[in-house]
């Protein structure tokens, strides 16, 4: 492309034809919400997480584009937090499969479905096989929830947080991330423990969050720092990409 973006939006339509015709063939779509983060973390944080994830893995790739992440997602157990917006999972499987449609019309070889939100990842890893089944280009899903937090807790680790989480929101991997990315959204003198220990998934998804958290957050916020937020970016881009790269060349 004419600039050093790699974000599909910003750039016109000859730019991303030329980009097109020199060898761009992935396009990387995150699959974000927005919703309750606790009474620190913005509502944008999973769409922020996409953002990020995105264009750092298509700059890894060095051959890919960010396609804009898909902001609204599967939130219903988060409705009782004022601000939160839910679309059902059909509307989303739609979504995701109109942004596939597009890209491959354009001539990308490989979309990349890269989920950022925990309630979007069964839909995306159901629509995604009905998809390749409809374009020529490859679909590579990056939907493993347990992967997923798995690289979290590992980047935590990797930057000296000795503080691991069985189920990640809000605590301390997801203020680690904002804080690396955009630190002047995190409410400092907001930041305080939530619910700590294991969590019933199900119950969860089925009651609503509220019926697990009061304030939203799970487990603990203030051990977030921006060094680990770097940590599990890096963590997470490096895996994906190795993931991405080894899925193109299987094709």
């Amino acid at each position: 492309m004419s600039s050093s973006s790699v974000l599909l939006e910003e750039h016109t339509w000859p730019e991303v034809e030329a980009a097109l015709e020199a060898g761009t063939r992935t396009a990387v779509i995150a699959v974000g919400s927005i919703e309750q983060h606790g009474p620190h973390l913005p509502l944008v944080m999973d769409a922020l997480a996409g953002d990020e994830l995105s264009r750092r893995i298509a700059e890894r790739l060095g051959d890919a584009i960010a396609a804009p992440t898909i902001r609204p997602g599967c939130s219903g157990h988060h409705m009782a937090f004022p601000g939160t917006i839910t679309i059902p999972p059909e509307t989303l499987m739609d979504l995701v499969r109109s942004y596939c449609r597009s890209l491959d019309a354009h001539g990308f070889e490989h979309v990349v479905l890269l989920p950022t939100h925990g309630g979007n990842f069964a839909p995306v890893e159901t629509v995604a096989p009905e998809i390749a089944r409809e374009i020529d280009a490859s679909v590579i899903t990056l939907a493993d929830l347990e992967e997923n937090m798995r690289l979290m807790n590992e980047g935590l680790r990797e930057a000296g947080v000795e503080y691991q989480e069985p189920v990640i929101h809000a605590g301390a991997a997801e203020t680690a991330i904002v804080l690396a990315v955009a630190e002047g959204l995190v409410r400092i003198d907001e930041l305080r423990a939530g619910h700590e220990g294991e969590v019933s998934v199900p119950r969860l998804l089925n009651e609503g969050f509220d019926a697990i958290s009061e304030s939203g957050v799970l487990g603990d916020p203030r051990e977030a720092t921006s060094e680990a937020g770097e940590a599990i970016l890096e963590r997470m881009t490096d895996a994906y990409a190795e993931r991405i790269e080894a899925e193109r060349d299987a094709v």
